[in-house]
Formats: structure tokens, C-alpha cells, sequence
């Protein structure tokens, strides 16, 4: 919807917009992720997933951090800090890094070699680093806009775990716990930063720039997803440095 950029939005159709984007750019849509739910995938492509993406949610607390730093206000900055809270966690309840690392675990890889960052793909690498440096150096509406991609995600989430509980023998509620608080959470992250973007966005040119943040960030996600099916499923050629399947089991050698 790039044709709306030179003229001012109203809220609704700022929002119709940024919807629109998640509908036809969102990773849902990507072939990795349909073969995932499906369980069309193997164990060992199941294993490349979960420690790729360990390393984009390992850096979530970390942009997040970026964007709480340039927050003006306390009640804006508890609102963001929460965020950080439900990925690092606290002396009593578990956080979202912790839990993933409990999703490599159920597949079956060594949890040091997953939390050191080895054997993860460079387009993983690349791609994450992309995101952590755009909410580093953009505008403050531009950083909270990227973060938009959690309006499209509690449904994606509850068809990828319905699916991979019900394709995988290998995979059990139990791996699968960093899902059950996340469409809630999604949910409450999205409106805050909707409303944000939709208030503060105020001249076209920001809210091309809101639009173009959320397309950023689905390009991100996907460039992920095109790294792993291109090493793992189709042509199937692991760069140098990467994981391969075999390596890296719970309870044996990592290199």
C-alpha cells in the first residue's frame, strides 16, 4: 500500500495498512514454516529451526533494552520493561529464553553448544543482527513499529503448535511451553505499540516510515526462514561453519 505514503492517513486506514502488510509479508506464509506445522519436516530440520531461532530470541531482551533506553516517561518505559521481564524472566518464573532452551533440549541438542551461538547459520546471524541495529539507529516510532509483527502472531503460533504436537513423537507440551504465554503476551505487546504508531505517526511521512519498520521486520523473519530451507531442506547446502545434523546431541560431543 506504498501508493498511500504521500498523503495522511487516518488511524483507520493507517491500521488497515499495517494489517494488510502482515496478511501478505508475514512468515507464516513461508514454505519452511508450512512444511514445520505440517510435520512434513524431519528431526533433524526440527533441531536446525529450534537452534536458529534461538539466537533471534536470545537478542529480543537485547532490542528491547534499546528501545526502554530511549523511552521518555515511567509509565512508558514499565509498560516496555515487561517485555524484557517475559524473555529473561526472574528469580521465580521462568522467561522466554529459558523456556526455548528447554525446546532444544526436547529435540535433543546440547545446551551449551545452543546457548555459545555456534553452528548457527550466517543468514540467522545477519538477519538478527539487521533488526538489533535497525532499533538501535532508527527513530524511537520506527523501533516500536518493527515490533508490530506480534499483531499477526497468536494465531500463527497456536497452528504451528497444534501441528507440531500432532506430527512430531519427539515433540511434547512440555517442549513446547515457551507458546503458552505468548499469544497473550503478542496480544498485550501489539496494542500497546499499535496505539503508539497509530498516535504518533502523525504526518505522512512517519507513517510511511511506520510501514516500511513493519515491512523490515517481516523481511527479517522471512530471511530467516529462506536461510534454513536452503541449507536443510532444499538444495540442501549447510555452509561451512553450520550445524549439521548428528552434531551437537544432548549427552555427547559438540565441537
Amino acid at each position: 500500500m506504498r501508493e498511500t505514503a504521500d498523503r495522511l492517513m487516518s488511524r483507520e486506514e493507517l491500521e488497515a495498512a499495517l494489517r494488510e502488510i502482515g496478511a501478505t509479508r508475514y512468515h507464516h506464509l513461508h514454505p519452511f514454516q508450512t512444511l514445520l506445522q505440517d510435520g512434513r519436516l524431519n528431526r533433524a530440520q526440527v533441531q536446525a529451526w529450534a537452534l536458529n531461532r534461538y539466537y533471534y530470541q536470545a537478542n529480543i531482551p537485547v532490542k528491547d533494552a534499546y528501545i526502554l533506553a530511549r523511552l521518555g516517561g515511567v509509565e512508558l518505559r514499565r509498560e516496555w520493561r515487561q517485555r524484557i521481564l517475559d524473555h529473561d524472566g526472574s528469580d521465580t518464573e521462568r522467561g522466554g529464553i529459558e523456556k526455548w532452551i528447554a525446546l532444544t533440549d526436547g529435540v535433543g541438542l546440547d545446551r551449551a553448544f545452543v546457548e555459545s551461538g555456534h553452528g548457527i547459520l550466517a543468514g540467522t546471524r545477519f538477519a538478527v543482527d539487521a533488526y538489533v541495529h535497525f532499533v538501535r539507529e532508527r527513530s524511537l516510532l520506527e523501533a516500536i513499529a518493527s515490533s508490530l509483527t506480534e499483531l499477526f502472531s497468536p494465531n500463527v503460533i497456536g497452528v504451528r503448535t497444534r501441528g507440531m504436537l500432532a506430527h512430531y513423537t519427539f515433540i511434547s507440551k512440555e517442549t513446547l511451553a515457551y507458546f503458552d504465554k505468548r499469544p497473550v503476551q503478542a496480544k498485550r505487546d501489539s496494542d500497546f505499540a499499535l496505539d503508539y504508531c497509530l498516535e504518533h505517526a502523525t504526518t505522512a511521512k512517519e507513517q510511511a516510515a511506520v510501514m516500511d519498520a513493519l515491512r523490515f521486520k517481516c523481511q527479517v523473519l522471512w530471511a530467516q526462514l529462506d536461510a534454513l530451507y536452503y541449507a536443510y531442506v532444499e538444495p540442501g547446502f549447510i555452509p561451512p561453519d553450520a550445524w549439521r545434523p548428528g552434531e551437537a546431541e544432548a549427552g555427547g560431543e559438540t565441537r
